[in-house]
C-alpha cells in the first residue's frame, strides 16, 4: 500500500508550501487503512460520511457530529460513505510557526503540556456550521488576499476554540509543539487487541516491516507474530471465561477469518476448544 503525503498530494505549487492551506477532500469509494503521512498539523471538518483513525497508541472514530484536529505523523485512515454515497471533508492544514504566533499571542505560553495524544475531539455547533460557510466563500478570493483572509480565519477559529474547550485545548495545542514519539512498547501494547496487520503498525513506529521485526525481537525475545498471537488468544480465553459471549461473537475481533481457525488455534494453545471455556 503507497503511503500518501498530505497535504503535500494536494499543493499545485510543488516548490512551496504555505503555512496556512485548505482543501475540499470528496470521494465516492470507502477506503479502508490508508497510509497517511501527515506532514502537517491538520483540522478535519467531516461533512459527510464517516471516517476512523489508527495512531500509534489509540484510535478515534467521528461522524459528521464532529471535526478532529489531527497532529502531524505517521496514520492509517479509514473513510467510509453513507446512504449519499458520498463522502466529503473540509481540511485545514496549518504549519507550526503559525501555531507558535498564535500561542505567543493568546496564551500564557508556560509550556506545560498534556498526555501525548494525536487528536482533540471537537463537537460541531451553529459556529462551525458558519465558520465552513465561510471558509468556502473566501476561497473565491483573489490569490493576493487569499493568504491574509487565510490567517485572520485560522486566528478566528483558534480563538473560538480556546473560548469553548478553555485550558485543555490550550494544553493539547502547546503539545503539539513538542517533539516527541510515543514510545516503542507504549505503541506495541496499545495495539495487542487491535486488528491491525504488523506491517501497518511498523508503520505507526515509523519503521520499515523488517525494521520493527528486528527491534520487537531485541525489545520481547520472540517474534512479533507469535507475541500478538499468543496476547490476543489470551485475551479470547479471558473474555470466554466471563460467560458472557461465545466464540462465534468473538471471533472476527481477534483477527480471525472464520470461527474454525479461531477454534483450532484456541485448542492448540490451550488444549481444550473455546466452546468448552464459554461453558
Amino acid at each position: 500500500m503507497a503511503i500518501e503525503n498530505i497535504p503535500e498530494i494536494y499543493i499545485t505549487d510543488k516548490n512551496k508550501r504555505p503555512d496556512l492551506f485548505v482543501y475540499d477532500f470528496k470521494m465516492t469509494n470507502d477506503v479502508v487503512k490508508s497510509k497517511v503521512n501527515l506532514g502537517m498539523h491538520m483540522f478535519s471538518f467531516l461533512q459527510v460520511g464517516k471516517k476512523q483513525v489508527h495512531f500509534a497508541g489509540t484510535t478515534v472514530a467521528v461522524n459528521k457530529d464532529q471535526s478532529l484536529l489531527l497532529k502531524k505523523g505517521n496514520w492509517l485512515w479509514t473513510e467510509l460513505l453513507e446512504t449519499e454515497a458520498k463522502y466529503y471533508c473540509k481540511l485545514f492544514f496549518f504549519s507550526e510557526e503559525k501555531l507558535k504566533e498564535f500561542l505567543e499571542k493568546h496564551t500564557a505560553n508556560n509550556h506545560a503540556v498534556s498526555d501525548d495524544i494525536p487528536y482533540f475531539l471537537i463537537r460541531n455547533d451553529s459556529y462551525i456550521t458558519s465558520y465552513l460557510n465561510s471558509l468556502s466563500t473566501i476561497r473565491q478570493a483573489p490569490p493576493i488576499f487569499m493568504e491574509n483572509l487565510l490567517s485572520v480565519k485560522f486566528e478566528e477559529l483558534m480563538l473560538y476554540l480556546l473560548q469553548k474547550y478553555g485550558r485543555n485545548f490550550e494544553l493539547y495545542l502547546q503539545s503539539l509543539i513538542v517533539k516527541e514519539t510515543a514510545p516503542f512498547k507504549k505503541i506495541i501494547e496499545s495495539k495487542i487487541h487491535s486488528n491491525l496487520k504488523l506491517e501497518e503498525i511498523a508503520f505507526l513506529c515509523h519503521m520499515s516491516l523488517s525494521t520493527f521485526k528486528r527491534h520487537f525481537i531485541k525489545e520481547y525475545n520472540v517474534s512479533p507474530g507469535k507475541w500478538f498471537h499468543d496476547k490476543r488468544l489470551q485475551k479470547a480465553k479471558d473474555t470466554l471465561e466471563q460467560g458472557h459471549l461465545k466464540p462465534s461473537d468473538i471471533y472476527l475481533e481477534f483477527g480471525y477469518n472464520n470461527l474454525s481457525n479461531f477454534s483450532i488455534a484456541f485448542k492448540n494453545k490451550f488444549g481444550f476448544s473455546p466452546k468448552e471455556t464459554a461453558q
